[in-house]
């Protein structure tokens, strides 16, 4: 009798055993899971019922959260409107939360591991827990220079600190106001929310960070920093006659005369030179060359990024093409700027930062980003060679629009045109060195006839008045 009675404790024992590693587990593994999922509104309602912590720039909130009278308690509110939209992204019931918004969640909801003693804290005192601000990178009056200047035109901006990386100021163009999709009307809500799904503009796409496009001339940046690395000199002549893409019949019908050195090249944005130049150097140095300055990675952390990208596996004719800017090479604004940076900061390329600390309810620093190197674009020597190039496109070239008085500015204007069909798009590069910047204007949409459009002609004026509102 007593086996029998043995055995079912045994296995009622392990029953019971099994039952509890079966919760323990599900505790664990399934919580952040179960508390994420968006049909848990008591996970959402509680969230909403928090006192979310600032973002800011400067002194000023540009995501706070206030009082409401209902049964939410707080509402999040955008005092800007659409002007940072795409840096501190939304805040929402139904939908989540989006960029500095999601990234930093946890501890501007107060959850975050790093405010653990603030909450017992708040725990013995009865004190109404409130989360961290986020303290940001962007200076206004640098926003919104870049805003107005690039004003309804599809586009983005961005300009960067090129010592340290951090983020002065990004725009993206359209924009569009994140309290339409805060509101407690969640009927409201849902209704701005299939707009801006729907609107083929893409306003909620930041096209700063998450969109690669073709980044034409400004890309023979990198083809003449590939060159300097192979030995060539700023005054190396190079053959701007018309060439022939090999193996083609497409041609580079040249204005450059038929030679030019390598600086003059460059100021005049010789297409049939740079061609030329590239199919010599090969696919493989390009490439190399374009991932030392960043493409291929996503260089930015803090908000939703792409990697920007040169081609693999191209034949010569393609390598000509990619030269230029073209063929398949895509970059977004954000590289494009970090291109400049890296020229104007002895070839150093900064890794890329839109936060500058995350402080508690009551000031303390709970974190501090520094400036890291990302990685060595070319020596400081070939650096300096390319600095006094990008002033000659700037004081005697095709980016001249961008000459700020008493400010030494390098650039580099570029036009992307792949197709017959859209509105080519505008770019400029450039750095300045008081104040010591770099700049990334691209307009995808000019809003005037093809023929007419052109890098100088269109970004480059958006450029000198970012640079003017940080001087």
């Amino acid at each position: 009798m007593n086996g029998p009675i043995r055995r079912v404790a045994f296995v009622s024992m392990l029953m019971t055993l099994a039952l509890l590693v079966n919760l323990c587990v599900g505790y664990l593994m399934r919580s952040d899971s179960l508390n994420a999922h968006p049909q848990n509104r008591r996970v959402t309602d509680a969230a909403f019922a928090q006192d979310r912590g600032a973002i800011m720039v400067g002194n000023t909130a540009i995501a706070e959260t206030v009082p409401s009278k209902d049964q939410f308690k707080f509402q999040r509110r955008y005092p800007q409107n659409e002007l940072y939209a795409p840096i501190t992204g939304y805040f929402t019931y139904l939908f989540g939360a989006s960029e500095l918004e999601q990234t930093y969640g946890s501890q501007l909801s107060g959850s975050d591991s790093s405010q653990f003693v603030n909450r017992l804290i708040d725990l013995a005192t009865g004190a109404k827990p409130k989360g961290a601000s986020v303290q940001t990178t962007l200076v206004a009056k640098a926003q919104r220079a870049a805003a107005q200047a690039l004003g309804d035109k599809k586009g983005a901006v961005v300009a960067l600190n090129a010592k340290t990386g951090a983020v002065l100021a990004m725009v993206s163009s359209p924009s569009f106001d994140p309290n339409d999709l805060a509101t407690h009307d969640l009927a409201d809500s849902q209704k701005a929310w299939n707009a801006l799904t729907k609107d083929s503009a893409k306003p909620m796409s930041n096209r700063a960070t998450r969109e690669i496009f073709p980044p034409g001339s400004t890309f023979k940046v990198v083809v003449a920093a590939a060159a300097l690395e192979a030995g060539y000199e700023p005054d190396s002549v190079l053959d701007t006659s018309s060439y022939r893409l090999p193996g083609t019949n497409v041609t580079f019908n040249t204005t450059c005369g038929n030679s030019q050195t390598l600086r003059r090249a460059l100021a005049t944005s010789c297409n049939s030179a740079f061609a030329r130049l590239g199919v010599k150097l090969g696919a493989d140095a390009l490439r190399e060359q374009a991932e030392k300055f960043g493409f291929g990675t996503r260089p930015l952390s803090d908000i939703a990024s792409v990697a920007s990208r040169f081609p693999d596996e191209i034949d010569e004719p393609q390598t000509g093409l990619a030269s230029i800017g073209g063929f398949e090479v895509a970059a977004t604004p954000l590289q494009m700027a970090m291109v400049a940076a890296a020229v104007r900061n002895d070839g150093v390329v900064m890794q890329p930062y839109l936060v500058e600390s995350v402080r508690s309810a009551d000031l303390q620093v709970l974190s501090q980003t520094r400036p890291s190197q990302l990685r060595l674009a070319t020596s400081s020597s070939n650096a300096a060679k390319l600095r006094q190039m990008m002033v000659e496109v700037v004081t005697g070239g095709t980016g001249w629009r961008a000459q700020v008085p008493g400010v030494t500015v390098g650039g580099k204007t570029g036009t992307a045109n792949s197709d017959n069909v859209r509105t080519p798009y505008a770019w400029f590069i450039a750095w300045a060195d008081d104040p010591d910047v770099a700049v990334c204007v691209f307009v995808q949409d000019a809003e005037m006839e093809a023929t007419d459009v052109a890098g100088g002609r269109v970004a480059a004026p958006i450029a000198k008045a970012v640079i003017e509102a940080l001087r």
